[in-house]
């Protein structure tokens, strides 16, 4: 049996029947005012009942207790005779529920109250039905917002039908499904460090520190040091504040292994102040570069002081270098393999000395305008370690007896048949020896049989050199791609008759004879037809002619035709297949040239003309031409090559005049007539042909400019 809630026995209105008829109208009487613990109970009744509840689309928790005690009664009770019985539960029994009046008030049922069917919208909360075997719940499920309980319990979307709980002033309520508002995603927020980074790496330096101007988590992210693992500032050192740069290395310390900071020139204050701090940070560098920068000795040993694993040091042009960084590095750097001292007017080869003898790894060394290399224990000791790949001594003071020592080492000993030094092949592979003007012919032949795998040779600039040093070197270096003989006066054209006949013939690729006054056609044009492979040409102040650019042109078409397609192009969205921009294959330069004519020039253009050329040559001439020839060769890189054609015949007929021109006799006013017309139609189609069918107005100009 259910618990009287409210006890009337302090004057509340009784609302049951007087004895007369069901339809017989009611009298009202104002209700007493509650107080205290009562009035408490009546208000909270009313706010349970309240039809607001309903409307905020909740379900009853499905774990709340409703067979235990009440922990919010929500009773409406009314007399059985009301005359407002009129129900929203099952019509049938309608006359027998109570009522929905809204000035009802509170009262406690007596034992001959009868109830209505259980399936009624309005129940009387916490008594059984007679008849029934079903228990009614005690007690009001409380709203989903101020009860606790597991997340799952609770409905996970407004559009769910909503159970509305049966009490006195429940009314039906029209659901209108809410709809779902869509999240605001952050994708940048919430993406993941490593991604951020990632992208940034997509940037050029100088980008990334613009980028650090956004906002301060930008400005964090920019400056994180996974960004910047390799510092080259030798394309925007002139771009970037010291600052800033000095930002970079402090942050990005730890993570820097490659540190180039070539021409930097604007850190010369900041090592001063900063030089100790960008030391302690940048610890675990592998290539570190100084060229061309100003900087304080104590900065320079501080560096190399505390970053052991050193491979590769540049520090060319660097005037505060000298013999005590040297023993520095060989005594820190145990693991180096490069060293670049040239133009270092403060080191000699005492301090090179200490860095042969403990870096046992070093396989690059250039040391250009360096003095001491007569000195015999120093070259021994490079023959003995025999581990250098590339020597660079350009501009020194080496002779042919440190030439012989480096090569054949000391007393060595002599085949008596071929009479030649029986010592380990040396491991060069670049050579570089120009302007060293002690050495002879007597230092160069040393090289023969002791260098088979030389790559590069540069001899430029030494003038006692003669056909006799190159006599069997060619013959002994099988893997030569480049050789530098620049302003070798005494060399002939049976030098280049012997480079054409080597082994080395077919895989050379560059070559420098400029300035050699006394090679001419007899020597390049079989050097031109031999070496299949040349790429770059030098041959300015020579005696060559337009035969030599009439066979570079041959053999260069030659191998365009040989060339084999690797994959066949894919096909654009018409259908057609993509044109293919050509690419150089050859670069000659003979400005200077007094046996080239203009129709050599001419020779090489109409070649590059031909439809379906992919290698082309590159031409340097004589400034008269260079800018018809470069108009020329841009128009045959993007494909318009009716235009370079007409561009070339109007450039012929200009040419024809003027030497017509200036040949005497009758009909020479006629003819310079004709030269000048020439001359301002090639004018017009080197700037891009005339506009519109007419040529642009040209004054005749001052007569003394």
């Amino acid at each position: 049996m259910s618990q009287p809630i409210l006890d009337d026995s302090n004057g509340a209105t009784d609302l049951s029947m007087a004895g007369g008829a069901r339809g017989e109208a009611l009298r009202f009487q104002e209700p007493v005012k509650l107080k205290g613990r009562k009035r408490f109970l009546q208000s909270l009744q009313r706010i349970s009942s309240s039809p607001s509840l309903a409307r905020m689309g909740r379900v009853p928790s499905s774990n709340y207790r409703t067979g235990g005690k009440a922990s919010m009664s929500c009773v409406s009770l009314a007399s059985s005779s009301s005359a407002y019985g009129q129900t929203y539960g099952n019509p049938s029994q309608s006359s027998v529920s109570f009522s929905t009046a809204p000035t009802s008030v509170v009262t406690t049922p007596g034992p001959d109250t009868q109830t209505s069917d259980f399936k009624s919208r309005i129940r009387i909360i916490g008594q059984n039905v007679p008849g029934q075997t079903v228990t009614m719940p005690l007690t009001a499920p409380l709203p989903p917002e101020v009860r606790t309980g597991p997340k799952e319990a609770q409905p996970q979307n407004s559009s769910e039908v909503i159970a509305i709980n049966g009490d006195y002033f429940t009314k039906p309520v029209l659901e209108v499904a809410l709809e779902r508002k869509p999240r605001n995603i952050d994708f940048w927020g919430e993406m993941p460090d490593e991604i951020k980074v990632h992208i940034f790496r997509f940037l050029k330096p100088w980008e990334i520190v613009r980028c650090s101007a956004v906002s301060k988590s930008w400005h964090k992210m920019c400056f994180d040091g996974q960004l910047w693992t390799n510092i080259d500032t030798h394309e925007y050192y002139r771009d970037i504040p010291s600052a800033s740069l000095v930002r970079i290395m402090t942050a990005a310390g730890p993570f820097v292994r490659d540190l180039n900071l070539r021409g930097c020139a604007q850190l010369w204050e900041r090592w001063t102040t900063h030089g100790q701090a960008i030391s302690d940070a940048c610890q675990n560098l592998e290539y570190f570069s100084l060229e061309g920068c100003r900087i304080d000795r104590c900065s320079i040993h501080s560096f190399l002081r505390d970053n052991t694993r050193l491979v590769h040091i540049n520090f060319c042009g660097v005037q505060s270098i000298t013999n005590s960084e040297l023993r520095t590095i060989a005594h820190r750097c145990p693991q180096l393999e490069f060293l670049n001292v040239s133009w270092c007017t403060h080191v000699d080869t005492k301090g090179l000395h200490k860095i042969v003898q403990n870096c046992s790894k070093l396989k690059e060394l250039k040391a250009s305008e360096t003095r001491g290399w007569t000195e015999k224990d120093f070259i021994l000791d490079i023959f003995k370690r025999n581990t250098l790949e590339r020597l660079v001594v350009a501009h020194s003071d080496i002779d042919d007896e440190a030439l012989q020592l480096l090569f054949q080492g000391s007393k060595p000993k002599i085949d008596p048949l071929t009479d030649k030094a029986i010592v380990p092949p040396r491991r060069f592979r670049h050579l570089n020896f120009s302007r060293c003007n002690l050495l002879t012919d007597k230092g160069i032949k040393c090289l023969s049989h002791n260098v088979p795998q030389l790559a590069g040779l540069q001899v430029s600039h030494i003038i006692s050199l003669t056909d006799d040093a190159f006599q069997h070197l060619f013959e002994e270096t099988p893997l030569l791609t480049h050789l530098d003989m620049e302003e070798i006066d005494d060399i002939t054209n049976s030098t280049l008759q012997n480079l054409a006949q080597s082994p080395c013939a077919p895989i050379l690729q560059h070559l420098n004879i400029s300035y050699c006054e006394n090679l001419g056609d007899t020597g390049m044009l079989p050097l031109i037809k031999n070496c299949g492979s040349l790429r770059t040409v030098d041959m300015d102040n020579t005696r060559v002619s337009d035969l030599v650019l009439t066979e570079a042109a041959a053999q260069v078409r030659e191998r365009d035709q040989q060339r084999i397609t690797p994959f066949a192009a894919p096909l654009d969205c018409k259908g057609n297949v993509p044109r293919i921009p050509p690419k150089v294959a050859l670069h000659l330069t003979v400005y200077d040239c007094q046996n080239v004519t203009w129709t050599g020039i001419r020779e090489i253009m109409s070649r590059n003309t031909e439809p379906n050329r992919l290698l082309i040559i590159s031409l340097k001439c004589f400034y008269g031409y260079q800018d018809t020839v470069n108009e020329h060769m841009k128009r045959v890189r993007v494909g318009r090559l009716e235009s370079a054609m007409r561009l070339e015949r109007k450039w012929a007929e200009y040419m024809i005049a003027t030497e017509e021109a200036g040949v005497g006799g009758a009909g020479a006013r006629r003819r310079r007539r004709r030269a000048r017309e020439a001359a301002m139609v090639h004018a017009d189609e080197e700037e891009g042909g005339p506009r519109g069918g007419r040529r642009r107005a040209r004054s005749g100009g001052c007569v003394v400019m």
